[in-house]
């Protein structure tokens, strides 16, 4: 009866390195997406501010041509 306690005992041990396998994936595909989300993030912020300065440069030419 032994050695059946003693595999039971060691079942559970092959299990422990694979379950933190499965977590060091879990949170290297999140920190992945994290930052593939900060990037896309950053991307459209550069996108939007140059469109906000041509908007902004138009309606300056506007206002120049309107008080000329």
């Amino acid at each position: 009866m032994d050695p059946g306690t003693g595999v039971r005992k060691e079942r559970p041990k092959p299990r422990e390195p694979a379950a933190r396998l499965e977590k060091a994936k879990q949170r290297s595909a999140q920190q992945e997406l994290k930052q593939r989300q900060r990037a896309e993030i950053y991307a459209l912020n550069r996108v939007m501010t140059e469109l906000e300065q041509q908007q902004f440069d138009s309606f300056c030419k506007q206002m120049q041509g309107s008080g000329e």
